[in-house]
């Protein structure tokens, strides 16, 4: 079992792609090739983290928040986070983070929350654009069912809860093979024509080098003609938040006092009540204030999340319950996806939970 073999499952839920501009996932310290001898999973990485790895003979630990996070040019104390990188690398631990990535997947950050709430009919928030690509190729009518299926193995072809998706129209293709060629059909210095069949597939952006591949590596053509297109659709299962409902309406107080206890908090911070039952409920873990006016537009009763400044507050305008249950707070489940997800994956390899609570925030 080496770090790799862990990684891939990690990317596998939540696609490094997915990052946001300003963040740093995947393996931070480490050698991928290294034998991992357990993983410990943590929110965020401490000395103390650092610490019961090393008593617990982890040399990997999986951190939703990165440890290093800005540009770093000098590692010489002045930091914070130099103990501890320092530290990690003198007793050969890697460390992996899978924050923003992984909450903008459905069954990610928001997800977790969306489970503990018991939401059902859940969607994103705020999908993304821009991360769908259409793939057109041109092929002859003996290879279509060849091609299609590599192309859906490749991760092709699914639409929501649909795959092996794809669109079929027939044509005549025409080319002429030059000096040096080496056609599948027809002859050099000759113009041919051959019946052909376009194959049109979509798939997420960060499967393009795998699709790509595929259709060559199946395609009988040794010069391959296709096209290839970002489409502006959204994609309905990446993005920011969750909104999802109740499967019954709850009057306002009686929900509060159930967030308090699920996510173990004494005190939360909220918007006047409106004086009506919730049931369209809407989540950001962590920093979601850039989502009210999104939550406020899709009916949500209320909007569930952290880091909210005074001002902030304002923005719900009576349209919405707003609620503010801390950063770590929101956050926290994230260790028992991570840890689920491995332990689902690698039954008999060693995936512990930190006994340790990063939250550096406190309350009197």
């Amino acid at each position: 079992m080496t770090i790799s073999h862990i990684v891939s499952v990690l990317e596998k839920l939540a696609p490094p792609y997915l990052q946001e501009s300003y963040d740093n996932v995947g393996l931070l310290l480490g050698n991928p090739q290294w034998e991992c001898a357990g993983a410990l999973v943590t929110l965020d990485v401490t000395k103390e983290t650092i610490q019961e790895a090393i008593d617990n003979r982890c040399n990997l630990v999986v951190a939703h928040h990165p440890l290093i996070f800005k540009g770093r040019t000098k590692i010489n104390g002045r930091h914070y986070t130099d103990e501890i990188i320092v530290m990690a690398i003198k007793h050969d631990i890697a460390v992996y983070a899978i924050h923003t990535n992984l909450d903008n997947v459905l069954h990610g950050v928001n997800g977790k929350i969306a489970d503990l709430l018991g939401l059902q009919q859940r969607n994103i928030l705020s999908p993304k654009t821009d991360l769908i690509q259409k793939l057109v190729v041109f092929a002859p009518q003996e290879n279509q069912a060849t091609l299609q299926h590599a192309l859906f193995e490749a991760g092709a072809g699914e639409i929501g809860q649909y795959s092996e998706c794809s669109f079929v129209s027939q044509g005549m293709g025409s080319f002429k093979p030059g000096e040096g060629a080496n056609p599948h059909l027809g002859a050099i210095g000759i113009r041919h024509q051959e019946a052909e069949v376009k194959i049109e597939v979509v798939f997420p952006a960060w499967l393009q080098q795998q699709v790509l591949s595929a259709m060559r590596q199946h395609h009988p053509y040794e010069e391959v003609a296709y096209e290839l297109f970002t489409l502006s659709n959204p994609f309905q299962s990446v993005g920011s938040g969750v909104i999802g409902n109740l499967s019954q309406p709850v009057p306002a107080e009686d929900f509060l006092k159930q967030i308090k206890k699920i996510f173990n908090i004494n005190t939360l911070r909220h918007t006047a009540f409106l004086g009506k039952p919730l049931q369209k409920i809407a989540v950001c873990g962590g920093a979601g204030d850039f989502l009210i006016s999104v939550a406020k537009a899709l009916g949500a009763d209320v909007f569930i999340t952290s880091d909210l400044k005074y001002h902030s507050f304002f923005e719900a305008d009576g349209k919405l319950l707003l609620v503010d249950i801390g950063h770590f707070e929101s956050e926290q489940y994230t260790i028992d996806l991570l840890a689920d997800v491995l332990r689902q994956n690698f039954p008999n390899f060693a995936v512990l939970k930190t006994g340790v609570i990063t939250n550096p925030v406190h309350y009197l």
